[in-house]
């Protein structure tokens, strides 16, 4: 990963900090994103410490906000022609049904939009590398809850781990489709499952009894710096070269939901996005 140019978002903590920190020891250039820019200091600080690599760098960005998206993506482009690496890692939970300034359900916003419109504003510099990876941080979660077409925003049926699951579900499907219509070879998407880590993602934006049934399930899950060894795997891994469009798990490729198979499905969630994120040719 010698100067190889590696985007991650959610970088200031749990799975995107020990990403960043895995790349960077590895001797990647990191671009580190992150909403808050104090805490996204405070990790290129550790990660500096850690592996004394100076090629790190800082962007804000909120990823709820498909202007800021936009905005930070075009800062890339800008000074980096050509990307190796896109971990689209941030995520969120949130207990109470919430729109974002784009008229989005903040969950599918945040944990499926916003991997879509960044692959997308940044894929002119990933097809400039030779070995370009885009790597989308699903889950398993995607297995208990299908895909509602008929209200994406969840405004009549809104439950936290339905609106989790769905946006999970989108992951595996968008990198499935991004497979099959992309026209590089040279472009590898992978979606990948983390399992259960001790993260505070059940915790920020969660009632009390969503906050306390987290905290009871975390306890039997791994630390942030296992659950990303799937997402470092595929990132930077000369065994994933190529593997493209499939779901991993502990760094080997394996089925996702059987929905997330269906082509026609897939092709209409792949249009409702464009047309949510206002993208009029994906590949343009």
């Amino acid at each position: 990963m010698n100067n190889k140019i590696c985007v991650v978002t959610g970088a200031n903590s749990g799975l995107g900090f020990e990403t960043a920190k895995a790349l960077a020891a590895q001797g990647a250039r990191v671009i580190l994103l992150s909403r808050s820019a104090d805490k996204g200091q405070e990790a290129l600080d550790k990660i500096f410490a850690a592996t004394q690599n100076d090629q790190l760098e800082l962007m804000t960005v909120d990823l709820a906000s498909q202007a800021s998206i936009r905005e930070t993506g075009q800062k890339i482009l800008d000074k980096y022609p050509v990307i190796d690496t896109l971990v689209n890692n941030a995520g969120t939970w949130i207990s109470k049904h919430s729109l974002t300034e784009d008229g989005v359900e903040t969950m599918f916003a945040v944990n499926h939009l916003a991997y879509v419109l960044m692959t997308h504003v940044l894929y002119p510099a990933l097809r400039q590398a030779p070995d370009g990876r885009i790597v989308c941080v699903a889950s398993d979660s995607h297995f208990q809850f299908k895909i509602n077409y008929e209200d994406l925003n969840l405004n009549e049926k809104y439950h936290g781990l339905r609106a989790y699951a769905q946006s999970k579900g989108a992951n595996v499907m968008f990198v499935s489709e991004l497979h099959k219509r992309k026209l590089e070879e040279n472009i590898s998407a992978y979606a990948i499952q983390p399992g259960l880590v001790k993260t505070d993602i059940g915790v920020k934006r969660t009632n009390w009894l969503h906050a306390l049934a987290w905290k009871i399930r975390r306890s039997g899950g791994v630390s942030p710096a296992e659950g990303a060894q799937c997402q470092i795997f595929c990132a930077s891994a000369a065994e994933a070269k190529g593997q493209s469009g499939l779901y991993w798990d502990k760094c080997k490729p394996k089925p996702s939901a059987k929905y997330t198979y269906v082509e026609d499905e897939r092709a209409r969630l792949w249009e409702m996005c464009m047309e949510m994120c206002g993208i009029e040719d994906f590949f343009g």
